[in-house]
């Protein structure tokens, strides 16, 4: 059964939703999870359709999406932004009230935050942001959940990012503060995560019991930490950075010395896509500390269960 009070509920950012309507939709997702390995039905959006809309490039985003509805009895209709009117100039308030008529739930992955939130200001249905340049909650829907998985629990897990202070980063500090983790980023001077997030984190945490810090060493951040997490050091749209990024990112990839410094019991993770040898060594990336591959596979049931939560 699922629960029916998140009906209709947009994701735009991790901190629009509260920490025990994080812990319904994993507690959720770990049962569809089950569900799924031993090949019990869930088929809860029979009938049901989702709209995709994508300004930029997808695998995890768009195959997951689309296999959750294939599981939950859906369909799942994935655009590019130029091929719908959109990307000749339509209002997104024309676009979010003609799709609000079609579809029953709208995923866009985009650029700017601004046009996810008029998006959902103008539509009718749930809106879920897919990615843009300030927010990745999907990403960190899966995140918390594979910490859980295993951990038993946020609370308390010392969660070390080190790389880029970017989207991925801003979603994953905000979600372990809600969650009572103890979230350390570490970042070269310049690539800090955004001021304001940082202040919506520290307060959630200080009423979570879970701590909030920004640091620049990457050794004092990885120390001790249960979970040591990174990005890609040049996301989309910044690849005309990249060789000043790989000189500014020096020393901050995960590498044995690294992971060395880690808890006994420590794990890695990346959001992926990884680029071998800068941000991640690919012995890292496949060794026995790697939680990387059940992340990525938890993006599949922690949007299975947003979509069940905000639709069915």
């Amino acid at each position: 059964m699922v629960p029916g009070h998140l009906k209709g509920r947009d994701l735009l950012r991790i901190a629009d939703w509260s920490p025990d309507e994080l812990l319904t939709l994993i507690d959720l997702a770990d049962a569809l999870k089950v569900q799924q390995a031993t090949a019990v039905p869930h088929r809860y959006l029979e009938g049901r359709t989702l709209a995709m809309i994508f300004d930029k490039p997808s695998t995890r985003t768009r195959v997951s999406f689309a296999v959750a509805m294939a599981h939950l009895g859906g369909t799942a209709l994935p655009y590019a932004r130029d091929e719908l009117q959109l990307g000749r100039g339509e209002a997104v308030r024309d676009a979010a009230n003609v799709l609000s008529r079609y579809v029953d739930a709208i995923v866009i992955r985009t650029f700017g935050q601004h046009l996810v939130d008029e998006l959902a200001a103008h539509a009718s249905i749930p809106v879920i942001n897919g990615l843009t340049d300030d927010d990745h909650p999907c990403q960190a829907l899966a995140d918390v959940m594979t910490i859980r998985e295993r951990f038993g629990t946020l609370g308390g897990v010392r969660v070390a990012y080190i790389g880029d202070g970017n989207n991925t980063c801003h979603s994953l500090m905000v979600g372990c503060a809600k969650l009572g983790a103890s979230f350390v980023a570490a970042t070269p001077a310049g690539y800090e995560p955004q001021p304001e997030i940082v202040e919506t984190a520290v307060s959630t945490a200080s009423a979570s019991g879970g701590t909030v810090e920004v640091v620049i060493d990457p050794a004092a951040a990885a120390a001790g930490a249960d979970v040591l997490y990174t990005d890609v050091w040049t996301s989309m749209g910044q690849e005309a950075e990249r060789e000043q990024r790989l000189r500014d990112f020096d020393g901050y990839g995960l590498d044995e010395r690294i992971v060395g410094l880690a808890s006994t019991r420590g794990v890695v993770m990346h959001c992926l896509p990884a680029h071998h040898g800068e941000e991640i060594e690919t012995d890292v990336l496949y060794g026995p500390r790697s939680a990387v591959w059940d992340q990525a596979e938890n993006r599949l049931h922690a949007q299975k269960a947003l979509l069940a939560l905000v639709v069915a």
